[in-house]
Parts: C-alpha cells; sequence; structure tokens
C-alpha cells in the first residue's frame, strides 16, 4: 500500500497489487474502510477489495457470477468481474507540489480470455481536499467486450448513527436513513442522470463519529448513469456502500436483450470519473 495524500483532505492508501484501488481511508485520524466487517462471497480476491474504502467493478462484469456467453465449458464472470488483484505500474507519482496526484497503468486479462487496458489517474485538491478519479479503458484484445463499470464505495457502518442520511436529487423524496429497508441488509438501484446534468451528486452524513462531516460522492452520468446503495449488518458484517454503475440492476442476459449492454470494441475506449470529499 502506498500512502496518498494532500494538505487538505483524507490520508488514502492506495494499494498496487489490486488496481491502486484504495484500501485504508482516514478522515480527521479514523480509517473509514469497513475492514473484515464485511460478507463472505467464499472469493478471496474480492474479500481482499471489500475491505477497501473504493475497490473497482469490471471491465468484463459487473455484480454477481454468471455464464460467460457462448463457452460449453460453462466458465463463469468472477464475482464484480476480473480487475481485483490485476497488479497496477505507477507511472507518475508527485506529493511534492500543491495537489497530490498520480498515474498507473493496469494490464487486465478478462475472465474470457480478452484483454484491457485500465489508465488510472488519481488526484486530491488542494484548496478543496476533493480526491478525484479519471480512468480510461481501452480493449486491448480482438474480441468485443462488455462495456460495464462500477466503484463500490464501503464505509464502515459503526461510524453512523440514527441521524445520517443519504441525500440526493435521484433519491425517493431527496432522502433516506442509511439504515433503509428491511434488517439485516438491502439494496436498491436508481437512475442517478437527469437531463443537462453532466454529473450527480449524493451525500452520506452527517457523521458525528468524524466531526459532524459528510461525505459528498460526485460521478459523471456520461459512463455511470445509475447509483446503486447496500448495506449489510448481518454479523459480522457492519457496512455500507454506495456505487455509482453503468447498468440498472439486471443480469446479463436481460440487459443484452434490451440493448442495454454494449460492447467496447477492439481498440475502442471508455472513460468513467468520481469525486468524492469529506466536508
Amino acid at each position: 500500500m502506498k500512502s496518498f495524500a494532500a494538505a487538505l483532505g483524507p490520508r488514502l492508501l492506495l494499494d498496487e497489487s489490486s488496481v491502486l484501488d484504495i484500501g485504508s481511508c482516514f478522515v480527521n485520524g479514523t480509517d473509514v474502510a469497513p475492514g473484515r466487517a464485511i460478507p463472505d462471497d467464499g472469493d478471496p480476491r474480492i474479500d481482499h477489495s471489500l475491505e477497501g474504502f473504493l475497490f473497482t467493478c469490471g471491465p468484463d462484469h459487473i455484480r454477481h457470477p454468471e455464464a460467460i456467453e457462448g463457452e460449453a465449458s460453462g466458465g463463469k464472470y468472477p464475482l464484480h468481474g476480473s480487475y481485483s488483484s490485476h497488479s497496477a505500474r505507477i507511472t507518475f507519482w508527485d506529493m511534492q507540489g500543491e495537489d497530490a496526484e498520480c498515474r498507473a497503468e493496469v494490464a487486465v486479462t478478462t475472465a474470457d480470455g480478452g484483454k484491457a487496458l485500465l489508465e488510472r489517474h488519481w488526484r486530491i485538491d488542494n484548496q478543496t481536499g476533493e480526491v478525484c478519479l479519471h480512468d480510461r479503458v481501452t480493449n486491448t484484445g480482438g474480441k468485443p467486450m462488455a462495456r460495464v463499470h462500477m466503484y463500490h464505495m464501503n464505509i464502515g457502518a459503526w461510524l453512523f448513527d440514527d441521524a445520517v442520511h443519504l441525500s440526493g436529487e435521484m433519491l425517493e423524496g431527496g432522502e433516506v436513513p442509511w439504515n433503509f429497508g428491511p434488517d439485516p441488509g438491502s439494496v436498491f438501484c436508481v437512475p442517478a442522470k437527469r437531463a443537462g446534468d453532466e454529473w450527480a451528486e449524493v451525500s452520506l452524513g452527517p457523521i458525528a463519529a468524524l466531526g459532524g462531516s459528510t461525505l459528498k460522492v460526485r460521478f459523471k452520468t456520461d459512463g455511470l448513469p445509475y447509483l446503486q446503495v447496500w448495506r449489510n449488518q448481518k454479523e459480522p458484517a457492519h457496512v455500507l456502500g454506495i456505487e455509482p454503475v453503468s447498468h440498472r440492476l439486471a443480469g446479463r442476459k436481460e440487459l443484452a436483450e434490451s440493448g442495454e449492454l454494449t460492447s467496447l470494441q477492439p481498440g475502442e475506449t471508455a472513460e468513467y470519473a468520481l469525486r468524492f470529499a469529506f466536508a
């Protein structure tokens, strides 16, 4: 893990062993990542990623395992796709100037034998403390690849009291409590894109355990038009996830039949962007 921070904003530990995702995220000295307070899905690759504050789904699949199309051997896309456990090659690193900034490249082998390149750019704005992530994904293989992507932002829910709410224009009534739905866990996925809006925003807070801070998450809706949120309080899990995502909550077959599951052709690229701050 490499420590990444600016004068203002959270201190992040970036995981070179897993696409330079975020492990720990320290806010006012407190690590908000869930650690081992997560569900065990039987996949150590994903367990490792779920422990952290942010991990990335894709580039070939998101959500739970499904059969690889046209493969007679019964192979499946793994839980949350193939990104996790692919190591990153850092190409630029600078924490000496006003902003903290780094860039990395991740060569990915997909579950069906395809190839992809993730070009990742992290920056922390020294004036606002906002963390900015820009991803560029290129299909470097010889066959089409599903254009899918999801960011999992996981927060340890032991930090929350009854005053903590999710807020955003995409939510019914504009606000829901953090412990929405039936116990011990629930999930919803809603359209985040609004006409004319390039970015969507959702907030979580105020979090008294973090000095009253509110987590504000923004994401570009051209590549991530939906917001998925889940929580799990079934022991030992105690976690809430904010998840900007490329597709609604449905299986690959349904999305393909409706024309929603488009392909990234060989040589084509897709771009995704996410920003967050604790204010």
